[in-house]
């Protein structure tokens, strides 16, 4: 089954289904026997594993799946929580004005040209109105295996929402953002994502320490 005939069917599905429609058992994604279901240990064969995933609504308004980017050996891992409209449009990552963003903080801070960092998302296509926990939850087994497979020692959570997704916790964000925490045994240090950074340019200065941090703990490491 082509790529065409998947997105014609699940849109006549989810026609169906708002017309009320009840066309099978309701599904639980997150039951044992999926979450358990093997996932490639390669990261080209994951990835094109989620290029053609189609469990969850955001297959249905994506333009392109955004799966990730960067050096597979990269020590440094950042997470932001969904890709751009921008990003979406263009498969690509570092396009529009928070990828610009994004990127200057890496080369002009870590002093590093960002091919060198591995970067990804919490969900793999972009969002109409926000994407929801339960989203994050479908791309979470994706996520976790891309961490497994990098094994990046440390992680950057770009963003609140970010941060709040992968500690399951509502932590008050400006106390914990540039402290050094844990997650599954690897360091993560949570920053500003570079939309907040646009939108509220006077906290650029402490996400210009945070970035000091993470190049200090990269040249720890060599």
């Amino acid at each position: 089954m082509t790529k065409l005939v998947k997105n014609q069917l699940l849109k006549y599905l989810y026609n169906l289904k708002s017309f009320g429609f009840e066309y099978h058992e309701p599904l639980d994604f997150f039951s044992t026997e999926l979450k358990n279901i093997k996932l490639p240990n390669n990261l080209i064969e994951l990835k094109n594993s989620v290029d053609h995933c189609y469990l969850c609504e955001l297959s249905k308004c994506r333009k392109n799946v955004l799966f990730g980017y960067g050096n597979f050996n990269s020590k440094v891992m950042f997470i932001s929580d969904e890709p751009t409209k921008t990003e979406d449009e263009l498969a690509s990552y570092y396009v529009g004005k928070t990828g610009e963003l994004l990127a200057k903080m890496i080369e002009n801070v870590l002093n590093i040209k960002k091919e060198e960092i591995y970067i990804t998302t919490l969900v793999k296509c972009k969002s109409l109105n926000g994407a929801t926990n339960s989203n994050m939850d479908v791309c979470n087994d994706y996520l976790l295996k891309q961490i497994e497979l990098i094994k990046p020692k440390l992680i950057v959570a770009l963003g609140e929402k970010t941060y709040t997704y992968l500690f399951k916790n509502s932590d008050n964000f400006s106390q914990i953002r540039g402290k050094e925490l844990s997650f599954n045994g690897i360091s993560l240090l949570p920053t500003f994502s570079p939309t907040f950074l646009l939108r509220n340019p006077s906290f650029k200065k402490d996400a210009y320490y945070d970035m000091l941090k993470i190049k200090n703990f990269m040249e720890a490491l060599n």
